[in-house]
């Protein structure tokens, strides 16, 4: 069993239940864990789940604005499953960096996982 690490992906993007942070937009921290098996020696890249279409795939959600963080999260953990019938669980977990919060200092975020 492994497990490919993408930690600390930056964007800036516009989801938001408020309509001032679907215009203002705001940075988003995504990490995420894609377990998957393999039985082999792993000496290929065709042996492993490529992690660059896992990017691809963060990537595409994040600029496509939702009004929850749990909505994203799913919607990301759904897509990546998909990449490879090798993968058996997905943990996705994002912070938004600066909630528009009064008085607030630090950041908020979820975690969403799927086993399978």
């Amino acid at each position: 069993m492994f497990t490919i690490h993408l930690y600390n992906l930056k964007f800036f993007s516009y989801h938001g239940l408020h309509e001032e942070e679907r215009i203002l937009g705001s940075e988003y921290e995504v990490n995420a864990d894609i377990g998957f098996t393999h039985s082999e020696k792993i000496i290929s890249i065709h042996q492993t789940v490529d992690y660059v279409t896992a990017y691809q795939v963060i990537k595409k959600q994040m600029d496509m604005p939702v009004h929850l963080l749990e909505t994203l999260a799913q919607n990301i953990a759904e897509e990546i499953k998909v990449i490879d019938e090798r993968i058996h669980s997905v943990i996705i977990r994002i912070k938004k960096i600066s909630p528009p919060i009064t008085s607030f200092c630090g950041n908020v975020g979820v975690t969403y996982s799927i086993n399978l």
